[in-house]
């Protein structure tokens, strides 16, 4: 095999996405050929170099599994939480495979999140210039004048930088008003507090659309494999066949594990 970034190997081999990867390779928890790498771009070679994470040793490529989960207020998106709250993985005790979520719902927020061992998958989802649609419905503790309505659409400041232009439509017009709401980037909170900027609080707030996929009848905690056609929907939509098929650009410096194989 030829080589390639560790983040990408590690992705590949079900550890977790690209970026936590990093997060991994620069905290000094992976090893190749015995040695510790910290130093991100550090290439090697799955089929022929000892790498180890945790101590432990990468195994083969794995299956790749896709699961669409419901998830409840009340637990983290993430594989293990330092306070000891409830996790996404406490709702897939089923589930053979080692996946991790992709993206994030926050603690109070629910609905439709992914979760896999496709570490090239994981990275196309989030990545900001793949634009890919994300769908929510939220209740609101007041009503947005037209105005507002109109600056939450074309963008406003948040922590310093504009936020993309934003879809939004009243679902149910109430003293707390239900909207719905389209967005292309995923800053942590955003929703909440792109309504705080207009003085409102969100009461509660669910995912129910990533990209074409919707949440559907999916009980509350609940959790499915994607279909076959829902993958190469997916796959289609990532360009991913067409990043995977396009040949490679020669790296112009190659920065290299010290130990033998490298």
């Amino acid at each position: 095999m030829a080589e390639e970034r560790l983040q990408k190997i590690l992705a590949r081999a079900g550890i977790a996405s690209r970026r936590k990867a990093e997060e991994y390779i620069t905290a000094g928890r992976v090893t190749v050929n015995g040695k510790v790498v910290v130093e991100l771009g550090t290439k090697a070679d799955a089929g022929r170099d000892h790498i180890k994470f945790d101590g432990k040793l990468l195994q083969p490529e794995r299956n790749h599994v896709y699961i669409a989960l419901n998830k409840p207020k009340g637990y983290v998106s993430t594989v293990t939480d330092p306070q000891g709250r409830p996790t996404v993985m406490d709702l897939l005790k089923r589930v053979k495979e080692r996946v991790y979520p992709v993206g994030r719902l926050d603690y109070a927020s629910e609905g439709l999140i992914l979760l896999t061992n496709d570490g090239d998958f994981a990275a196309h989802i989030m990545a900001p210039a793949t634009h890919l649609e994300k769908t929510y419905v939220v209740k609101v503790n007041g009503m947005l004048t037209r105005q507002q309505e109109e600056q939450f659409r074309a963008g406003i400041p948040l922590h310093g930088r504009r936020t993309a232009p934003a879809g939004l439509k009243m679902k149910q017009w109430a003293e707390n008003p239900w909207y719905e709401i389209k967005l292309t980037e995923g800053r942590q909170n955003q929703i909440r507090m792109m309504f705080k900027h207009f003085g409102k609080l969100v009461e509660k707030l669910k995912r129910t659309k990533i990209g074409f996929l919707s949440l559907g009848p999916l009980p509350s905690g609940k959790h499915r494999p994607l279909t076959d056609r829902e993958i190469a929907r997916f796959r289609k939509t990532l360009r991913l066949d067409a990043a995977e098929a396009a040949p490679k650009r020669p790296a112009r410096k190659r920065k290299r594990a010290r130990g033998g194989g490298l």
